[in-house]
C-alpha cells in the first residue's frame, strides 16, 4: 500500500476533542487504502509555555537542557494520538524523534537533519500500524537529544517522506493552504493554488508561518511535494512542487517580519570577527546588507529572527562589550517582502513599493532585492499598512 506522511500543528492538537478528529481523519485515510504516517506537534501553547518555565529558572537556559524540556511537548502529543487511534480500534504505536531514526547534527535548538535512518517505522508499517511520530526532534550522531527550530515538526514529516518514498507529504493547519497575505492582516488575500519550490522558501524564510523554510529546502533536494491545507475542513490546499510552467504572475505573495532584531555595524566593526562571534552563539542571520560602498562611512545590517536567539540580553551585553558597543541592537524595526519569479526583471515593483512607503510616511532604512524577492526595512508600526498596500498596488487586491 502506498504510504503518505500527514503533519499536524499544535493548534490542530490543541485539546482531547481535536486530537479525536485528527484520529478521525486519520482512520479515514488508512481506511482508503493508505499506510499512514503522522508527524505532531506540541498541543497547542506547550512549547512556549515550557520555554516560559526555563526562563523563570535562568534567563539563559544551557541549550542541551532546553531541547531535553521542550521535546516533551511533542511527546505528549503523540502518545494522546496513539491512545485515541487505539480506541478507535485502530492499531498505532508512537515513537520520538530519536526512535524514529531521524540523525541530526550536535546544533542544539537549531539542529539540522543529516541522516533518517526509518527501520523501525517500516517495521510497524509492515504490521498495519499507524505511526505517530513527535515532531521538532531528533538525536545527533553523539546520541544526545536535539531539536530543528521553529516549525521543525514541517521538516520532520518532509524529511520522514523522502525517507519512506511516500506518496504525498500533507501539512495541516488552521488555514487552507498559502495565501497572497496574512489574511488578518489583508482580507482580500486569495489562496494561492500552487508554489514553487524557491517562492515558498522565501515566503516561509521573510516572516509567513505556514510552512517552515528549512522543510521546503529538504523537500525541494529531495523532489517531495508538499500540499498544505486545513486540518478543520475540507479543501484544495496549496501544492508546493517544482513549477515548469511559467507563473501567471509576476508576484506571488507579501509578507511582514516583525519577530526579528537588526544588527548595526558600524564601520569599524571588522565583519568577519563579528560573523564568527554570532557563529559560536548560534545566531544565525536572515540577510546581510551594507548601507555604503567599500571603503566609505556605512554600516552593516544583519537581520537575525528572534527564534534564533536564545538568551537575547545576554548575546546584547557580550556584543557591547565585544564590540566597545560600535554593533547597535535595533528591536524597533521589521520588514515587508515580496516574493515572485522573475520580480525585479525591471525596477517597477521597487519604484512602485518606494512610492507606496514614502506615501505612508514609512521610511525605508534599507532595500534588498534578488530575482525571487523584494525586501524592504521600516518601522515595525508600518508593517501591516505597508503590506496591505503592496499587497494592492501589486497583486491588485
Amino acid at each position: 500500500m502506498p504510504i503518505v506522511v500527514q503533519k499536524y500543528g499544535g493548534s490542530s492538537v490543541a485539546d482531547v476533542e481535536k486530537i479525536r478528529k485528527v484520529a478521525r481523519r486519520v482512520k479515514d485515510k488508512r481506511d482508503a487504502g493508505y499506510q499512514v504516517v503522522v508527524v505532531v506537534s506540541a498541543m497547542g501553547d506547550t512549547t512556549d509555555e515550557l520555554l516560559a518555565l526555563a526562563k523563570q529558572v535562568s534567563p539563559d537556559p544551557a541549550r542541551r537542557e532546553l531541547d531535553m524540556l521542550l521535546t516533551c511537548g511533542e511527546r505528549i502529543s503523540m502518545a494522546l494520538l496513539s491512545m485515541a487511534l487505539q480506541e478507535m480500534e485502530v492499531p498505532a504505536i508512537s515513537f520520538t524523534g530519536s526512535q524514529s531514526g531521524i540523525i541530526t547534527n550536535d546544533a542544539h535548538a537549531q539542529a539540522r537533519i543529516v541522516e533518517v535512518r526509518p527501520y523501525r517505522i517500516h517495521d510497524e508499517l509492515a504490521r498495519g500500524k499507524v505511526v505517530i511520530v513527535a515532531g521538532y526532534q531528533g538525536v545527533s550522531y553523539k546520541k544526545e537529544v536535539t531539536t530543528l527550530g521553529r516549525g521543525g515538526s514541517d521538516t520532520t514529516a518532509v524529511a520522514l517522506a523522502a525517507a519512506l518514498e511516500a506518496e504525498a507529504c500533507e501539512i495541516y493547519s488552521d488555514v487552507d493552504g498559502i495565501f497572497s497575505a496574512d489574511p488578518r492582516v489583508v482580507p482580500d488575500a486569495r489562496k494561492l493554488e500552487s508554489l514553487s519550490y524557491d517562492e515558498m522558501q522565501e515566503l516561509a524564510s521573510a516572516g509567513a508561518k505556514v510552512l517552515n523554510a528549512q522543510a521546503v529546502e529538504w523537500a525541494k533536494s529531495r523532489g517531495i511535494a508538499i500540499l498544505a491545507r486545513t486540518a478543520h475542513a475540507q479543501g484544495s490546499g496549496t501544492l508546493v512542487r517544482e513549477l515548469t510552467a511559467p507563473s501567471d504572475t509576476r508576484v506571488k505573495g507579501v509578507t511582514a517580519d516583525a519577530e526579528m532584531t537588526v544588527l548595526a555595524a558600524g564601520k569599524e566593526v571588522p565583519l568577519p570577527e563579528l560573523l564568527e562571534f554570532l557563529d559560536a552563539r548560534g545566531v544565525r542571520g536572515r540577510s546581510l546588507g551594507f548601507d555604503g560602498l567599500p571603503g566609505g562611512a556605512g554600516h552593516a545590517y544583519l537581520l537575525v529572527p528572534l527564534a534564533d536567539i536564545h538568551g537575547p540580553e545576554a548575546l546584547r551585553k557580550e556584543l557591547a562589550t565585544r564590540f566597545n558597543g560600535a554593533v547597535t541592537w535595533r528591536e524597533e524595526l521589521g520588514t515587508v517582502t515580496c516574493v515572485g519569479v522573475g520580480l525585479n526583471a525591471d525596477w517597477a515593483p521597487l519604484r512602485q513599493a518606494l512610492a507606496a512607503a514614502e506615501e505612508l510616511g514609512a521610511q525605508v532604512h534599507a532595500a534588498h532585492t534578488s530575482p525571487l524577492q523584494l525586501t524592504l526595512l521600516v518601522d515595525k508600526p508600518h508593517l501591516k499598512p505597508l503590506t496591505a498596500r503592496l499587497h494592492r498596488e501589486l497583486l491588485g487586491g
